[in-house]
């Protein structure tokens, strides 16, 4: 019912607050899409992911861009985010503020998904219990690697990925 895609972003999303590695997914779900016709909802629950990741390292200002961004997409998104499970009203609601949390430099906390599907929920609070982690635990504390991912991971991939789409612009 759900891309499989989507269940890791929640996962990642509300078990280990991997918000790099949810960006990386939804991202790449993404690009699988056809240009033109690619869903800019997903767009949306990416920046989300992004803007938490820059708030837990205190990057304010590309905090607040990439939220702002999302309210803007996620406003005009209310169907696609319904069939995702999502209740747009509250998701709305939460970002807006965490919006002004961002703006006082708030301590971060996680952020919850307002899901209004019963069924998603479960099915992911059971994949997380298989990896051995909590679904919505307050007191986590994600590693050094999950929050620094971006400067502490391997890039040889990205890197590889850069000059391919260097050398076909090239060609063109």
């Amino acid at each position: 019912m759900y891309p499989t895609e989507y269940i890791q972003f929640l996962i990642h999303f509300h078990g280990d607050y991997d918000y790099f590695e949810c960006h990386e997914i939804l991202e790449e779900y993404w690009k699988t899409k056809p240009r033109g016709n690619r869903d800019h909802y997903l767009v949306g629950l990416i920046q989300i992911a992004v803007s938490l990741y820059h708030q837990r390292r205190a990057n304010w200002n590309g905090s607040t861009k990439m939220m702002k961004s999302a309210i803007t997409i996620l406003e005009k998104s209310g169907v696609p985010l319904q069939r995702l499970g999502i209740n747009q009203v509250q998701l709305l609601s939460l970002l807006n503020d965490r919006l002004q949390s961002i703006h006082k430099k708030e301590r971060f906390v996680p952020l919850f998904l307002p899901l209004s599907d019963p069924s998603l929920e479960k099915q992911c609070i059971e994949l997380c219990q298989k990896q051995n982690l909590s679904w919505k635990d307050l007191n986590a504390i994600p590693g050094e690697y999950i929050i620094n991912k971006h400067t502490l991971r391997d890039r040889t991939e990205v890197i590889t990925e850069r000059n391919e789409q260097l050398q076909k612009r090239k060609q063109r």
